[in-house]
């Protein structure tokens, strides 16, 4: 039973061949497909994968976890905080606030108008520690935005659908 409830708790993080989504030892990039472990066969030593795999495709075994999936969400939170509203200043915006010429504020044609957050329900709640507690940590890093956020089954980003993580999408006012 011991080792039944092992296999459960195990994922497998699927890259395409070529890519360097499996860089290293828990450090997945963003286009590694997480999936469950549907089935075992040891007469032929192989597993079932909920999903295609092709020839080539890397594959890392992996398992949940809440305090990477926290690390990694207030890093990126961060970095399109950042992009989207440096803290630094150009040098002209410098000298016209040391000036008293001007606020020093965000650009206004950058600033965040509002967010949407998606979340597997499968990492979601409990494995944050509580409920909403994604959401807390999105809008600490983003600021007092319009924000909404619910849970899914498969989150979508660029041309995947994905498992197992959260997308964030961030729009601006022009």
């Amino acid at each position: 039973q011991e080792a039944i409830d092992a296999v459960r708790m195990t994922l497998v993080g699927l890259a395409d061949a070529g890519s360097d989504g499996v860089r290293r030892t828990g450090d997945l990039g963003a286009d590694v497909l997480v999936r469950h472990i549907i089935g075992l066969d040891p007469t032929r030593r192989g597993i079932a994968i909920a999903d295609h795999v092709e020839a080539g495709m890397r594959l890392a075994f992996c398992r949940r976890n809440a305090q990477a999936a926290r690390a990694d969400l207030m890093r990126i939170c961060a970095e399109i905080r950042e992009e989207l509203e440096p803290e630094e200043q150009t040098l002209a915006v410098a000298r016209a606030v040391a000036a008293g010429e001007a606020e020093a504020a965000p650009h206004p044609a950058r600033r965040i108008a509002g967010a949407v957050y998606v979340s597997c329900s499968g990492r979601g709640g409990p494995h944050f520690g509580a409920p909403g507690a994604e959401l807390q940590i999105v809008r600490h890093a983003l600021g007092d935005v319009p924000l909404v956020g619910f849970f899914a089954a498969g989150e979508i980003a660029r041309h995947h659908l994905y498992g197992y993580t959260g997308v964030l999408t961030v729009f601006t006012a022009d």
